[in-house]
């Protein structure tokens, strides 16, 4: 951007109620919300970290390897229970569920019920959602 520029995109045409942007210029323009978002989340992060410690922050984080695996429709259920260090038969217990139902959860054979899963967040200490297959 030269200095003195706008860093907003100048309008081709402007009425009451719409306003028309070239389509680099849209582009261009949606690319810095993008942006802005991202660093918005990320000031969010680090002053979650600041407030609880990253030790206690991070342990929620999931590396590169363990995101790997979910991507790869590895079951998001097996790669926390293993990332928290239980067995199967642990969390099963502690969620109270059934150790051949966490199995089919795990293996994909069933995609466990929306009370199960939220037995298997609590004991894992993670929100629900981080627990959904994502769609394939």
């Amino acid at each position: 951007m030269s200095a003195g520029r706008s860093p907003w995109p100048r309008p081709v045409a402007e009425t009451s109620k719409t306003v028309t942007l070239r389509k680099r210029d849209w582009k261009a323009l949606i690319a810095r919300l993008e942006d802005l978002e991202d660093l918005a989340a990320i000031e969010e992060r680090l002053a979650y970290e600041a407030r609880v410690g990253k030790e206690v922050a991070r342990r929620d984080y999931l590396t590169g390897d363990e995101m790997k695996r979910i991507l790869d429709d590895e079951s998001p259920v097996k790669v926390w229970r293993e990332k928290r260090g239980l067995t199967q038969r642990e969390l099963a217990e502690q969620a109270v569920v059934s150790p051949s139902y966490l199995a089919e959860i795990e293996t994909g054979k069933k995609p466990g019920s929306a009370a199960a899963l939220r037995k298997l967040s609590r004991v894992l200490a993670i929100p629900m959602e981080n627990l959904l297959s994502h769609p394939g």
